[in-house]
């Protein structure tokens, strides 16, 4: 089915999810979900303003909530109102997509005041890599000061372009990290390298996992790999009850992709077209299934366009009736917050754009389900950011 790009087509296409072409066909697009009605019965409020390209969102035990901004800042709100928290980020390369990234409040946070957070690094002025550093958050609040680095060496752009990186606590404990390519034709189907996938990580010291599905490699990078094939995950989450692990992904002009993580597997990406070419060809499929035959379909993509989408979270709790379940996926570029019904393997059975989202705050960055059942977003306009949270009506 093809779709043409006018008004009513494009938001047909972001409901439907229609499948599309660029260069050459896009052959990852699975059957367009059967649209539902337009969802509504939100309610967003604003909980701080003045923030910069808040690019993630940690909560504390007494009701504080983290923010990391990307020029190298972290704020810590309470009550309303956003304090800087002093820390030493003058290593943070800020750079186009690339600085101070995402971040996760470690479980064990009330004795060890520990968060992680995945950062561009410099020296000297030189791009060096990306990285994990856990740092603790002093009682008061008011500063926090580095403990180690926890995984360095993933590849870095010196531009910072397909920097990743979201990190994200799966209910047994592993760490969770989406990363880009780096916008590099090899890297996303390197196994020696730690660019364009998923890593599967011990939280405290950093090293692979004894059941992840490459741990019997000889390069300690391939034993952190869960996924790989992936052009840049901006967003990662589990789903409530199921353990799945739901990511998303940033397409180059079409395709953003919604997927459901197969341990091991290979999800499609390869600019390099197996190697043949030493550009970034972005007319490639996101997930080429000629040549990969056993790469792993999205569960939905956004077709001939592009929106851009970021953070994910899954809605939880019965205050939201319906969509209680609900995956949510923002957008940059879209500007908009996208909900997803999912049967119980994971298929997409309707996707909807609440009218309190469509282009009213800016470029999305963050969504993450807080401890209070409710969904905060970050904007990331960069001049006067905003932390929502959003509540049903």
């Amino acid at each position: 089915m093809r779709c043409a790009l006018g008004l009513i087509s494009v938001l047909f296409l972001l409901v439907m999810g229609c499948s599309g072409a660029a260069s050459e066909p896009v052959q990852s697009v699975p059957p367009a979900p059967t649209p539902a009605a337009a969802s509504g019965g939100f309610k967003v409020e604003t909980v701080t303003a003045g923030l910069e390209h808040g690019w993630d969102v940690g909560f504390l035990p007494d009701g504080g909530i983290l923010v990391p901004q990307r020029p190298g800042k972290l704020a810590l709100v309470r009550g309303g109102r956003a304090a800087e928290v002093r820390a030493d980020f003058s290593d943070v390369l800020v750079k186009g997509e690339g600085g101070l990234l995402g971040m996760v409040v470690s479980p064990d946070f009330a004795t060890s005041r520990e968060f992680i957070t995945c950062q561009d690094h410099q020296e000297g002025g030189k791009a060096v890599d990306i990285r994990l550093v856990t740092w603790k958050l002093a009682a008061d609040g008011g500063s926090a000061t580095k403990v180690k680095d926890l995984l360095t060496g993933l590849p870095v752009n010196p531009s910072g372009r397909h920097s990743g990186c979201r990190p994200t606590f799966a209910p047994d404990g592993a760490l969770l990290v989406g990363t880009g390519d780096t916008a590099r034709a090899s890297i996303a189907q390197d196994r020696h390298s730690l660019g364009g996938k998923v890593l599967r990580l011990d939280a405290k010291t950093g090293n692979p996992l004894p059941d992840n599905p490459f741990i019997n490699a000889s390069d300690r990078r391939e034993q952190l790999i869960y996924t790989y094939g992936h052009r840049n995950v901006q967003g990662v989450a589990i789903r409530p009850g199921s353990g799945q692990v739901i990511t998303a992904e940033h397409g180059p002009t079409f395709d953003d992709e919604v997927n459901l993580l197969k341990p091991g597997a290979n999800y499609g990406w390869d600019p390099s077209k197996g190697g043949t070419e030493s550009g970034y060809d972005e007319s490639v499929p996101m997930t080429d299934l000629k040549r990969f035959p056993d790469a792993v379909s999205p569960l939905w993509t956004s077709g001939e366009i592009t929106e851009a989408i970021s953070g994910n979270a899954f809605l939880t709790g019965a205050q939201w009736g319906a969509n209680d379940g609900a995956l949510v996926v923002v957008a940059l570029k879209g500007q908009k917050l996208l909900l997803y019904h999912l049967d119980e393997a994971g298929k997409v059975l309707d996707v909807t754009l609440p009218p309190e989202f469509d282009d009213k705050f800016g470029r999305l960055r963050a969504a993450r389900s807080g401890p209070d059942g409710a969904l905060y977003v970050t904007t990331s306009d960069g001049t006067d950011d905003k932390l929502l949270k959003v509540t049903p009506a």
